[in-house]
Parts: C-alpha cells; sequence; structure tokens
C-alpha cells in the first residue's frame, strides 16, 4: 500500500510539486479546484428544481466552499435534494480544508506525513506550533464527527415535531453541518426569521457556530485540558476574547435593537433575549440572521461590520482577522499606553514578531476589504454606500450576512464578491506569499528615527 503514496501527484516527500511549490500556492488551488468542481455539479439538471446560470452555480459554489452563505438563489427552492447535499459536501470539505481532509484520507492507508506534507498540510490549517500533526487531523475530524452529530440530534428534537421525521430530520442535518462549518446557508429564503425567538434553536445553532469558530486546535486543546491554567496561551486568549465580545455584542444588540419596530419591538421579553443571544453570535462568521439585517439601527449595522472583521479563530471555518489577532492588537496598544516595551497577558509576554504579524494582517485585510469596496462602488454604485460596505466586509471576512442586496449585484459585482470570498477563505497572509517569495535579510541597517502621531 505504501509503495504508490509517495507518488502520488500533490503527497510524498519526494513530489516535486511539495518540494517546488509553495505551500500556498497548493493550498489556494485546492479550493479554487473544489470551488470549479462544484459548480459545475450545481448547475447539472439534477441538482437543480429550475435551470441556473453559470454565473449563479460558481456564486453559490464559491460561497459553500469558502463557508460564506452569500446567496445570490434560494436554495429550498432553486436547488433539489441532491443539490443541496452538494452544498453540504462543499461547506463540509471547504470548512475543514480539502488538504486536511487528503491527509486524513492517506493517515487512515498506513501513510505517515513526511516533512514536506506536514508544511503543506500547516500552511492549510494556518498552524505554526510544532506538534504531531497526524495527531491534531485526527483529533480534528473525531471532534468534527461528534460535535455534528450531537448538534444533528439535538436539532432533529427540535426540528421532527414540526416538520415530520423525513424533513425534520434533513432540516437538522443540513443545518448542524452548515451552523458547524459557520457557513450561514439556511433552507428558507428568509434565513432563520420565521423562527426568530425560538429558544431551543437559538441555543443549538448559536452554541454550534460558537464552538465551530473556536477553531479546531483550542477544540482539540479542550478535549485534554479542562483547566484553564493548564491551557496555552493561545486557547486563552481565544476563549477569553470571544466571551468579551459575545457579551458586549448582547448588550448593545438589546440595547440599540428593544424597541425597533423592524427588529425587536414586536416580540416580548424572551423571545428579544433569544434573538439577542443569537445576534450577538452570527455576525463573528455565522451568517444566519433571526431579524432581518437591514433593518438593524445604524448603531448595530456598524458594530457588526466591526465584529465581522475581526472574525472568529485560526484555525477555524470562521474568517476575519481572527479574534487572537485583535486581542494581541489590544494588548500591544495596552503596553504601549503603559510604557512598557512587550505586551504581556495571563503570565506570559507576546514575542514581537507575533505583534508585527498581528499589525499586517489587519493592514492587508483591511486593504483588501477597500479594494472590494472600491470596486462594488464602481460596479455598483446604485446599491448604496452603506450596503456595499456591509456586503464587502461580509465577504472578505466570508461571514455571509447581507443587508439584502446580493441578488441584484450586477456581474461584474458577482466576479468582485467571489474574489473576495476565495481571498477571505484562504487568508490575507497566504494571499501575501502568493504574490511575494519571503527572502531571508542578512544585513541589519542602523536605527533611524520617525515622528509619527
Amino acid at each position: 500500500m505504501r509503495s504508490w503514496l509517495p507518488h502520488l501527484p500533490f503527497w510524498g516527500d519526494n513530489s516535486a510539486l511539495v518540494k517546488g511549490t509553495n505551500p500556498a500556492t497548493l493550498v489556494a488551488s485546492s479550493f479554487l479546484i473544489l470551488i470549479i468542481i462544484g459548480a459545475l455539479l450545481l448547475r447539472s439538471d439534477w441538482a437543480t428544481n429550475v435551470p441556473i446560470s453559470w454565473s449563479d452555480a460558481l456564486f453559490t459554489a464559491t460561497s459553500a466552499v469558502t463557508v460564506t452563505g452569500l446567496a445570490v438563489l434560494d436554495t429550498d427552492t432553486h436547488f433539489s435534494t441532491a443539490g443541496q447535499m452538494v452544498l453540504l459536501v462543499l461547506v463540509q470539505l471547504g470548512g475543514i480544508g480539502i488538504m486536511t481532509f487528503a491527509a486524513l484520507t492517506l493517515l487512515l492507508l498506513g501513510h505517515q506525513l513526511g516533512i514536506g506534507e506536514q508544511r503543506l498540510v500547516r500552511e492549510a490549517m494556518n498552524h505554526t506550533r510544532v506538534m504531531d500533526l497526524g495527531w491534531l487531523i485526527k483529533r480534528i475530524f473525531v471532534l468534527v464527527f461528534v460535535i455534528e452529530l450531537v448538534g444533528f440530534l439535538l436539532l432533529s428534537v427540535i426540528l421532527i415535531p414540526d416538520h415530520g421525521w423525513r424533513t425534520g430530520s434533513y432540516h437538522a442535518l443540513f443545518y448542524s453541518i452548515s451552523a458547524f462549518n459557520n457557513a450561514g446557508f439556511a433552507l428558507t429564503s428568509e434565513s432563520l426569521i420565521p423562527k426568530a425567538g425560538h429558544w431551543p434553536l437559538a441555543l443549538v445553532l448559536g452554541s454550534l457556530a460558537v464552538i465551530g469558530g473556536l477553531g479546531f486546535t483550542v477544540l482539540a486543546e479542550l478535549r485534554l485540558r479542562t483547566r484553564w491554567s493548564a491551557m496555552s496561551l493561545h486557547s486563552r486568549l481565544m476563549l477569553s476574547g470571544t466571551a468579551i465580545l459575545l457579551l458586549f455584542t448582547f448588550v448593545v444588540f438589546l440595547l440599540c435593537e428593544w424597541s425597533n419596530p423592524a427588529t425587536l419591538g414586536s416580540y416580548d421579553t424572551s423571545e428579544k433575549l433569544a434573538i439577542g443571544l443569537f445576534h450577538a453570535i452570527v455576525p463573528r462568521s455565522a451568517g444566519f440572521n433571526m431579524v432581518d439585517v437591514g433593518s438593524l439601527t445604524l448603531a448595530v449595522t456598524m458594530l457588526y461590520i466591526v465584529l465581522m472583521f475581526i472574525g472568529a479563530g485560526t484555525n477555524s471555518s470562521g474568517g476575519g482577522i481572527k479574534v487572537t489577532t485583535f486581542m494581541v492588537l489590544i494588548l500591544s496598544t495596552r503596553a504601549f499606553l503603559s510604557g512598557r516595551t512587550t505586551p504581556s497577558v495571563f503570565g506570559r509576554s507576546i514575542p514581537l514578531e507575533l505583534v508585527l504579524k498581528s499589525l499586517a494582517m489587519a493592514f492587508i485585510a483591511m486593504m483588501i476589504v477597500l479594494a472590494t469596496m472600491f470596486a462594488l462602488t464602481l460596479t455598483d454604485p446604485h446599491l448604496g454606500f452603506l450596503n456595499l460596505f456591509f456586503e464587502a466586509v461580509s465577504a472578505c471576512a466570508t461571514v455571509g450576512l447581507s443587508r439584502g442586496i446580493t441578488g441584484d449585484l450586477s456581474e461584474p459585482g458577482r466576479i468582485v464578491l467571489m474574489l473576495a470570498m476565495f481571498i477571505g477563505r484562504i487568508g490575507p497572509l497566504t494571499l501575501v506569499f502568493l504574490l511575494a517569495k519571503p527572502k531571508r535579510h542578512r544585513i541589519r541597517y542602523p536605527a533611524g528615527d520617525v515622528h509619527i502621531g
């Protein structure tokens, strides 16, 4: 069995493709190939209830593979059950990462990952820690299976009484996978608005989205360590940052939307709390909504844009600059204001390299959002600045929330969003590695003085 595995085109330390190609190129190519295959499948007659265009199929496949959830078609009416299952497979592969899935397949066949293969998988997972990747990959797939299974069972209990065994169990499967992978695809044109204020549904789907957004390495570590002091700095930053953002968003959302007749105004107190909790979660990358996003107050809309830009966790299916990146920037600012040269938290210092990487990540992501926004103002200026800005951030951060303009975009506007979703999924730094060749600099220059501020 092992004799032919090293000669597979993408794997094996003796493979010229692995040795001579930038891992970032292979990661980006894997997503691109999956998008093309997905578009071909979704365009098939057996996958649709009504004929769709190549533009519709390509946009939908891109949104699914990048686990964004922006839709130009109604998933329930335009796609058959077979087509919806294709969407689920694309979401699952896109969420986990096709390279990670391929690595698991080889591990199950008895093939040990070599140095080149591990480097490729690390790039695909955006994982830099030195550890047994084989163990981590297997642990990831076990966690994914167990969490989605539990989500399916809980959602079945909720949905089967309303929809019957067949439809209810199918909806439970669909929403479990979509929520855990932070994809945001729904089986109704109104997302979850018909179920607004439903506490059990809000808790289960919200929990799946939060767990999926923590990142696979955090989940794997939580499986082994439950004591706070025993956790890595990354996990503690991710968990504390997530809790702070959720609590802050929950409070602000309720304060700003409580009396808004277009959102929470018509619901009772219990339903308002359920919707508020759910909508504290979704802008981080989940993409579902229980109220009309286009009717949110300007204050909450602005907050959502910031939260979408921050995103979810590293190694997760969520996008954005990542919660830990945001936390490092906050801690670096605190260190500067305190007159300290090194940021620290939880009894650990943060290396300068990580600070610079966080700054680079945030700046590059901001430039990508601005470039996307600029392009959309050229292709679809009639849709309004705020709508386009919201759509641009949602696509770049692979969130999937929309103020209702996705279906009204022109063909050039769709292309802009597809590029934004693709770049958002592979990551800003991966894009830089695709376009630039890092060099090792052996010359150090004397420091100079620059006046800033």
